[in-house]
């Protein structure tokens, strides 16, 4: 090989990376001895930053665009200016890929329950969990203090600790919201908007924000989310005696046991009427009918069962009272701590509304008494 050749060989060199894998964060781009040639070409893609690290130290840092690596400051008057060295050059540099794209559907989750402080539960046990999004923002600062001298560098190494993170932050979220249970579903937007807040002060120490954090699910544990089902059946059944006569039935018709014993109980009625007339009959054919005593009176029907009366909740400042009855709230209404625009709820009603938008509880703002004697 001439000497031209080697001259060629010497001075050309494109320095890259296109990356396919979607957990790399970190790529350091691979030359034998880490020698970077004079003049070479770097390219920096969109949604990548390249870190040049010259003997040890942070250089600079190349945002997307086409750079030549031309100047002295870049380590290499490589092989040609080191004879004595047998073609190799004591200067070592090194150029690390960054990619600052975002990396989406990250879990996380509580591995143990929340205790908090319910405002109409009292003491629960909260899980969580969701996903979350995180990208560099800072290149040069999250090879500092992440990466070091790591050559491939996935998000797996890095998402357990932010998990740790924001574990500990929607903890002490809901543990402040002073929300209750049955309206977290609600709030989960504010909620998990909260949450990243709190934590990006952290992950900007590590160079990372959060762009996106989601919350898919508070949930109860298994014991307390069976109960709190029995309570929301109990109000949707209303009158139990009706719903037990109507279950009665229904097993009948469905059990073929049930079936079975109307089939019988009708059998025996038959046979009883049939023996009812040989009786009255006798061997020489029908006997005189007797004399029949009047019929008693019909006895009076068993009266109805008392309605259920209705108890209601109210809404104030966030926090959920009652429940009171109809009664309590009249009282409330004269001592003026129950008015026409408090928000009431009751079992069967589509969500919250204004006292005077409720009938039954209408009436009460209606009903003056009369003046005081001697006013």
């Amino acid at each position: 090989m001439s000497i031209f050749d080697f001259l060629s060989g010497e001075f050309i060199d494109v320095i890259h990376w296109t990356d396919d894998t979607r957990d790399t964060i970190v790529w350091r781009f691979e030359r034998e001895g880490h020698e970077i040639k004079y003049g070479a070409k770097l390219t920096v893609r969109e949604g990548q930053a390249a870190v040049f690290v010259h003997e040890g130290q942070i250089a600079d840092v190349f945002s997307p665009g086409l750079y030549m690596l031309e100047t002295n400051n870049m380590p290499i008057m490589t092989k040609l200016q080191h004879w004595d060295h047998g073609f190799r050059s004591p200067f070592k540099s090194e150029i690390y890929f960054v990619n600052t794209t975002r990396f989406n559907d990250l879990k996380w989750g509580t591995k143990n329950p929340i205790i908090c402080r319910d405002p109409e539960f009292g003491a629960v046990r909260l899980r969580a969990f969701g996903t979350y999004s995180i990208r560099v923002s800072d290149p040069a600062h999250f090879m500092t203090e992440i990466v070091g001298t790591d050559g491939e560098f996935t998000t797996d190494e890095i998402t357990f600790q932010i998990r740790n993170v924001l574990v500990q932050e929607v903890s002490r979220t809901l543990a402040r919201s002073n929300i209750s249970v049955l309206d977290m579903a609600a709030n989960t937007r504010e909620l998990g908007k909260l949450v990243a807040e709190e934590t990006d002060p952290q992950l900007a120490e590590y160079g990372l924000s959060m762009p996106e954090l989601y919350i898919e699910n508070i949930s109860l544990p298994p014991a307390v989310e069976a109960v709190l089902d029995k309570r929301t059946s109990m109000g949707m059944v209303g009158d139990l005696d009706k719903y037990t006569q109507f279950q009665t039935a229904e097993a009948l018709g469905r059990d073929g046991a049930g079936s079975a014993a109307i089939q019988a109980g009708i059998g025996a009625g038959l046979g009883m009427q049939v023996g009812r007339s040989v009786a009255e009959s006798g061997p020489w054919g029908p006997r005189p009918a007797p004399q029949q005593a009047p019929a008693p009176s019909a006895a009076p029907p068993a009266p109805p069962p008392p309605p259920v009366e209705k108890v209601w909740h109210t809404a104030e400042n966030g926090e959920t009272k009652g429940p009171f009855s109809r009664a309590a709230m009249g009282r409330m209404v004269a001592g003026g701590s129950l008015t026409r625009d408090t928000y009431v709820w009751t079992a069967g009603q589509d969500g919250w509304k204004r006292a005077e938008d409720v009938e039954e509880l209408a009436r009460l703002f209606t009903i003056l008494p009369p003046p005081p004697p001697g006013s």
